[in-house]
């Protein structure tokens, strides 16, 4: 079975859960006998820890004048023709081509491409990135022309576009991987142009992936998918490389206390703020850790001022890879205050580190944990309480990393894999 798999980043070049889950899913079905991923991103760096799989970016697939046919998210084009906008370097005849394709609607549509005739992408998440999503499925439709593949999977909605313009040039069965929604992502207050995309992704999948029941519940009531096409796979997490390293020193003899996580609404900082208010009320030998970034920093940090609890408490900034499990190596209590979280790996990654920790109620990854501390993002006394208890009886904390190590470490990437592979097969049996 082969398999053409849309993504949007992929480690190392990662801003958050999505490149996680991304590539542990890969490596788990790199393991499975007779299955093959191609793994496309918007933009390849050369880095990438590709293992078992092969990866291309878009922006290194020639689309010159390539014909393409996409219906769904753009008219159907007769073909593509691609070339630069410097228009004063064109000849006259070429100038009153271009001039006269414009005029007939629907025939021809224009993109920019480099000399090589790609089409440049920054593969992140910038003012063009409606842009990028769109060229992206551009590019994807002439992939799915060149290469040989029974099977399309796009994870998440910026290549939903992608996955469904595969499925056009081939007529081959899609399947999308939802990691999140845009009712996550905003607490409700919907982007109109996501909803959109994510609608229609759903709607063009022969089979949905949703990474928990809280996720599929919202796949169902809020956008109004058959519950039959809908099926939970939960994540899991990479094992921890065992390396010879000196031991960690925190510094301190204080607790410390960490949030790690993008700073925005969906994550809840401003719970953990007033959760810390509370607990450095009844004690001052507790450090509190905000290690992210996001559109709420500059609030929690201000936040934080006007409790005057800033001697407390600390803002790292973006974490990446080593620098996240020194974090932990610090920590005597993780905690995840989400108000709506689809899965969320990073618990997964703090028990594995041996720290115990608290996540809200509102989480995908609650519907799995047994020894971990649940409370509802919004009920900041019980977070607090939870907070103060931990850190104050050292059999509970142990009894948590003891139980919660062994929990996670039986969560593995190949189970998740063998999931998916039961939903290809699936697709595949109804579809031919």
């Amino acid at each position: 079975m082969r398999v053409l798999m849309f993504g949007w980043e992929f480690p190392p070049h990662i801003s958050g859960g999505l490149g996680t889950a991304c590539f542990g899913l890969t490596r788990g079905l790199s393991y499975i006998s007779g299955l093959q991923v191609l793994f496309v991103v918007p933009k390849a760096f050369g880095d990438e820890e590709q293992q078992g799989i092969s990866l291309i970016g878009a922006n290194q697939v020639p689309v010159k004048h390539r014909k393409l046919n996409l219906k769904h998210f753009s008219r159907k084009l007769d073909y593509i023709e691609v070339g630069s906008r410097m228009m004063p370097y064109t000849d006259p005849d070429e100038y009153f081509r271009i001039e006269k394709s414009k005029k007939e609607k629907g025939a021809f549509e224009f993109v920019q491409t480099d000399e090589a005739g790609q089409i440049p992408f920054t593969g992140t998440y910038g003012a063009n990135l409606l842009k990028e999503i769109h060229d992206y499925a551009l590019v994807a439709n002439v992939i799915a022309q060149d290469y040989s593949f029974d099977l399309i999977h796009a994870h998440d909605w910026l290549t939903y576009p992608a996955g469904i313009a595969a499925k056009e040039a081939t007529g081959k069965p899609l399947v999308i991987h939802v990691h999140a929604t845009d009712f996550d992502r905003s607490g409700g207050s919907v982007n109109p142009v996501v909803f959109d995309i994510e609608k229609r992704g759903m709607e063009a999948a022969d089979k949905i992936i949703a990474v928990s029941n809280l996720t599929r519940r919202t796949v169902i009531e809020k956008y109004g998918i058959d519950a039959e096409k809908v099926v939970t796979v939960y994540n899991a997490v990479e094992p921890l490389e065992k390396k010879d390293k000196p031991a960690f020193q925190k510094g301190t003899n204080e607790k410390v206390v960490t949030f790690l996580g993008r700073i925005t609404m969906q994550k809840g900082p401003e719970y953990f703020v007033e959760a810390a208010h509370r607990v450095l009320q009844k004690n001052r030998n507790v450090r509190f850790v905000m290690a992210g970034s996001g559109d709420m920093m500059h609030k929690m940090v201000r936040r934080a001022a006007q409790l005057k609890i800033m001697d407390k408490f600390h803002f790292t900034g973006f974490l990446r890879g080593e620098e996240v499990f020194s974090m932990l190596a610090m920590s005597d209590l993780y905690v995840m205050p989400s108000v709506s979280e689809p899965f969320g790996i990073s618990p997964l990654e703090a028990m594995q580190s041996n720290v115990p920790v608290l996540i809200s109620h509102q989480s995908g990854v609650a519907e799995i944990l047994t020894y971990a501390i649940k409370t509802n993002f919004w009920d900041v006394d019980a977070m607090a309480d939870a907070i103060y208890g931990v850190l104050h009886y050292p059999a509970l904390s142990e009894m948590f990393v003891k139980y919660g190590k062994k929990e996670v470490d039986a969560l593995k990437w190949e189970k998740s894999a063998l999931d998916v592979k039961m939903v290809y097969d699936s697709v595949l049996n109804e579809f031919y």
